[in-house]
Order: structure tokens, then C-alpha cells, then sequence
């Protein structure tokens, strides 16, 4: 220990010169982050209706797509939209890549929660809604889903925690992000560590914010129930 050198893990000032120029990346974090989340929820929602269908027409394209974005890396994913579709003539920026990635990529994660929850509602409430006489998406979106999004809370939540770490990958088809500004300064001053450390807090600040809400989000599921 006594022959480490301290002051070449951690070099304050650079950190607090650098925090600036970093932070302007947060907005591409945010956006590949939330974006990956909402597009990936909706299409996830169809997708895990799809995996609940009998009709193996519906079910096993659903299955096959789950099993594949669950089966294959982020990055090697982001790689193909960047690097290999401009060789069959299409082409996106790097931005849009990611969007469309981590969409597509998170949709398969969420539909597994999505069934997940959507099978825990007990099954008379369906019944219930029927003698009702209420359409099958009036009792999904008037009974079932209220009762679902209370159980799905917290792993979505994990998910988006992960989406958010995992935006990290986007600098490698070189989107501006937090973390490609940090290797930005971090080889422009033969620093790294310093640069690593400090992107290392922004992403733990921005991932409490979001442990925050889900507890609010959680406290007052329980209070209305």
C-alpha cells in the first residue's frame, strides 16, 4: 500500500475543471436511457401478449425474438446497427442506433416482466370483467393493468437502472455521451482513472435519483391499494 501513488488515482482539480464538459453528455444518457424505456415497454408489452398467445403463429415469433435479444451482447448488437447495415445500404447515426438498440434490445427483457405480472392477476378478474360485459382491452386497461404495473414496478425498475448503466456502451459507436467525453479528457490529459472515477458518480447520482422515484412510486401503490 505504501507504494501506491495516491495522487495519480485522484486528481481533484482536473476532476472539478473536467465536471463541465462531461456533464454535457448527460443529455445523450438520458435520452438513450428513457427512450430505450418507453419505446422497450410498449413494444415489450405486445410482445409478452404475443408470448401469452395460444395461437403459435403469434407465440413463437415472440418467443424467438425474446430469446434472441436475451441470447445476444448490447454491444454486438450496437455494432451491427453502426457497422454492418451501412454495407447493405442502410444507414443511421450513431444516435439513432442507439435508440433503435436499446429499444429493440430492453423490449425483450420487459416482455418477460410484462408476462410475468399480466399472468399473476388472479384469473377472476378476468372472469369478473366478462360477467361485466367489458371488452377484452376495456378489462386490460381498466382492471388488469392497474393490478400488473403494481407488481412489475420494481424489476422495470431494475431494468431502467440497467439501461442507464448500459448507455455507457453508446460511446463505442461513438455517441457523446458521459462516458465518451470522460475518455475524451481522460486521453487528452493521460488521465484516465480520474476520468473513470468521476463518470463512475455521475452515473451513480443519476441512478439514485432514479431509486428515488421508484420508491415513491412504490409508497404510493401500497397506498392506494
Amino acid at each position: 500500500m505504501s507504494n501506491i501513488q495516491w495522487q495519480y488515482i485522484f486528481d481533484l482539480p482536473l476532476a472539478i475543471k473536467s465536471f463541465p464538459y462531461v456533464l454535457q453528455g448527460i443529455w445523450y444518457t438520458i435520452l438513450i436511457s428513457f427512450v430505450g424505456m418507453a419505446v422497450g415497454l410498449l413494444i415489450g408489452f405486445f410482445l409478452a401478449l404475443g408470448r401469452m398467445s395460444k395461437h403459435l403463429i403469434i407465440n413463437l415469433p415472440a418467443r424467438i425474438y425474446i430469446s434472441f435479444m436475451r441470447g445476444t451482447p448490447m454491444l454486438v448488437f450496437l455494432f451491427l446497427l453502426y457497422f454492418g447495415l451501412p454495407m447493405v445500404g442502410i444507414e443511421f447515426s450513431a444516435i439513432t442506433c442507439a435508440l433503435i438498440g436499446f429499444s429493440l434490445h430492453s423490449a425483450a427483457y420487459m416482455a418477460e416482466i410484462n408476462r410475468s405480472a399480466l399472468t399473476s392477476v388472479n384469473k377472476g378478474q378476468w372472469e369478473a370483467s366478462k360477467a361485466l360485459g367489458l371488452s377484452y382491452w376495456q378489462t386490460m386497461r381498466l382492471v388488469i393493468l392497474p393490478q400488473a404495473t403494481r407488481i412489475a414496478l420494481p424489476p422495470l425498475s431494475n431494468v431502467l437502472l440497467d439501461l442507464i448503466k448500459a448507455s455507457s456502451l453508446a460511446a463505442m459507436i461513438t455517441v457523446p455521451d458521459l462516458f465518451n467525453r470522460a475518455k475524451i479528457v481522460g486521453g487528452r490529459e493521460f488521465d484516465y482513472m480520474t476520468m473513470y472515477i468521476l463518470v463512475a458518480f455521475i452515473y451513480w447520482g443519476i441512478c439514485s435519483i432514479v431509486e428515488l422515484g421508484q420508491s415513491y412510486l412504490e409508497k404510493r401503490y401500497r397506498y392506494s391499494e
